[in-house]
């Protein structure tokens, strides 16, 4: 007898369950001294997204402690501008730093060998789908284009990616273009996950907010459709999670416009907003990772505002923006144990 569908893709067929599945963005990482072992590894952040081994490893080790209903493989979302031969390195204490940008027809000669060029990745999923309990989903992912084109074109982005932004107005044809060839690599890139053994998708859009309507529709939906539509003509039919990450005002069109099957909403998005969104489809969402730092009575009452305004409809659990490295493991645990009973 086939095992039963995991409650995670239950749900993202629209479905909805007594108890919300529930994963953490960023599961995988900082916060778990099993995590801050293994890294020490590597000698740099990208060697360890590329050795699938340890990439793996890292991928399971919240599996192993928690019991979520998905794991999402451990990997970066600035892969694919060193695919596309783009110089990228993550300065401790800094972040990530970018070198020049690549001529945009050299970098278009890469796309569609993105997948190729990033098959450790795969390998990863391969790994974890062998280790990983049946019932649970196991999730790739992919930064999306807008969120990648700024950290390419700035180098060392700040907070309100003004350059970014400004290039957009400035140097239309240009940024367009640069676009068109993340959105071909991006679909390359995930195609290949699902074919190492991704159960869905999702397209991490960090850098959504800020967007007026005209600049949101050319930026971030345009391409998210064209991702989308690529992937269905690779006969790819995994469902996939959108997270336009600080958009509210924008949440539902966003959910009407895009053929995703879910909708991935930020701490920000206010709770109506979440039961709008989730009449057009289901959603995700929406925890702050502050409160889960914090703890305490405001933990417990927010995760009850979420199961009453949420709880009706197909959600998936999960917080509003990646898990901070310093959230103690009890605060975890006890969000879990009010959702699993």
């Amino acid at each position: 007898m086939s095992p039963a569908r995991p409650d995670f893709l239950r749900v993202l067929d629209g479905e909805t369950l007594t108890r919300p599945p529930v994963w953490f963005m960023r599961q995988a990482g900082r916060y778990l001294p099993e995590y801050r072992e293994l890294r020490t590894r590597s000698r740099d952040f990208i060697e360890f997204c590329l050795t699938p081994e340890r990439a793996a490893e890292a991928t399971l080790q919240p599996m192993r402690r928690f019991p979520f209903d998905a794991a999402i493989v451990f990997a970066d979302i600035l892969l694919i501008p060193r695919a596309l031969g783009q110089d990228v390195r993550f300065e401790v204490g800094e972040g990530p730093v970018l070198g020049e940008l690549p001529p945009l027809e050299a970098m278009a000669e890469r796309t569609l060998q993105a997948g190729e060029a990033l098959g450790a990745v795969g390998e990863t999923l391969r790994l974890v789908r062998a280790n990983l309990d049946v019932r649970k989903a196991l999730i790739g992912f992919a930064g999306a284009p807008w969120t990648v084109a700024t950290y390419m074109l700035d180098g060392r982005p700040g907070l309100d990616r003004a350059a970014a932004r400004r290039f957009a107005y400035e140097t239309p044809e240009r940024v367009d273009r640069l676009l068109e060839v993340l959105v071909e690599a991006t679909v390359d890139y995930l195609a290949m996950q699902a074919r190492s053994g991704a159960d869905a998708l999702k397209l991490f859009e960090s850098w959504a907010e800020g967007l007026p309507d005209d600049l949101f529709e050319r930026l971030v939906l345009k391409p998210h459709q064209r991702i989308v539509e690529g992937l269905r003509g690779r006969g790819v039919n995994l469902p996939l999670i959108g997270f336009p990450r600080g958009v509210a005002a924008q949440a539902e069109a966003y959910a009407a416009a895009v053929p995703v099957q879910a909708v991935a909403l930020d701490t920000s998005c206010p709770l109506a907003v979440g039961r709008k969104v989730q009449q057009i489809k289901p959603i995700q969402g929406a925890l702050d990772p502050l409160l889960l730092r914090a703890g305490g009575p405001a933990l417990d009452v927010r995760i009850d505002q979420l199961l009453e305004a949420w709880g009706a409809g197909p959600w998936i659990f999960n917080l509003g923006h990646g898990i901070l490295p310093d959230t103690p493991i009890a605060h975890v645990e006890r969000t879990l144990q009010r959702l699993k009973g």
